[in-house]
């Protein structure tokens, strides 16, 4: 059986297993293979069976290793007003962290 875990970063929360890679947002200044480790972690699930936290588990820790520094997609933003000739357009490119999940 597989060691999950729901872990807390940037105000968002991923489901995590170990060899996991995924895009967090940069909370950290970190570079390339980087070591860290994710404290708040929500929930464990293993073989001996699923730990919940109240709200955070204790004694708990995702490691992961930063592979890469990337952008997300492209948000564009668009201001109008009606009969004013008012037209703005702005864009947006968040930079994320790609991590990838070492041990739970």
């Amino acid at each position: 059986m597989d060691t999950l875990a729901v872990i807390q970063s940037g105000g968002k929360q991923y489901v995590v297993k170990e060899n996991d890679v995924i895009d967090v947002e940069i909370v950290k200044n970190l570079k390339k293979d980087d070591k860290f480790s994710f404290d708040e972690v929500l929930l464990k699930k293993d073989s001996k069976g699923i730990k919940i936290g109240k709200p955070y588990l204790k004694n708990t820790k995702v490691e992961a290793v930063v592979v890469d520094t990337v952008k997300g997609d492209k948000v564009n933003i668009l201001k109008f007003k009606a009969k004013s000739r008012y037209r703005k357009r702005i864009g947006h490119r968040q930079n994320y962290l790609r991590v990838k999940i070492e041990k739970i």
